[in-house]
């Protein structure tokens, strides 16, 4: 999905428009993000409450994602002990 503001696109309301039919942009919302834009430009866009838990839920640790990095293999510990510098 890209974000546009013409006029034309079904999933796209002006901020005006939408505070008007809210309960229609809520409706549509509900098979398409739905983009609300204010001076021509896009701000926000709405979305199922299921489509919305299904995107931001976590899937993992922090440490579980690090460790199965393809990068891993390319990164090196530097062992170095500390020592004195001036600050």
């Amino acid at each position: 999905m890209t974000l546009n503001s013409r006029s034309g696109d079904s999933n796209t309301w002006t901020l005006t428009r939408a505070k008007a039919h809210f309960s229609r942009l809520i409706e549509q919302a509900q098979t398409s993000p739905q983009i609300i834009t204010r001076h021509g430009e896009p701000r926000a866009v709405m979305v199922a409450a299921g489509e919305w838990a299904r995107k931001t839920e976590r899937k993992g640790t922090l440490a579980e994602f690090l460790l199965a990095s393809p990068l891993r293999e390319d990164i090196q510990r530097v062992r170095d002990r500390p020592g004195d510098f001036d600050l």
